[in-house]
């Protein structure tokens, strides 16, 4: 391949990268998890689930002697 054709062909794919993306939805959020105001949908959600019954307390274990150093 010429570095013509190949260069034409990057040209091509960028343009084709481009058009997808602006005529996409563009609503990609690749920020993770969130927190306080735009994770407001979770409290929504949180309301709207059943609630779990409530599990029996469990105490703590305590901790091995063969743990403990000198």
């Amino acid at each position: 391949m010429s570095n013509r054709s190949i260069i034409i062909m990057v040209l091509v794919l960028i343009s084709a990268t481009a058009y997808l993306l602006i005529k996409g939805d563009g609503d990609i959020d690749m920020g993770g998890e969130k927190h306080g105001a735009e994770a407001a949908h979770m409290e929504q959600a949180k309301k709207d689930a059943p609630a779990a019954p409530a599990a029996a307390p469990v105490a703590p274990a305590a901790a091995p002697a063969a743990d403990v150093k000198k």
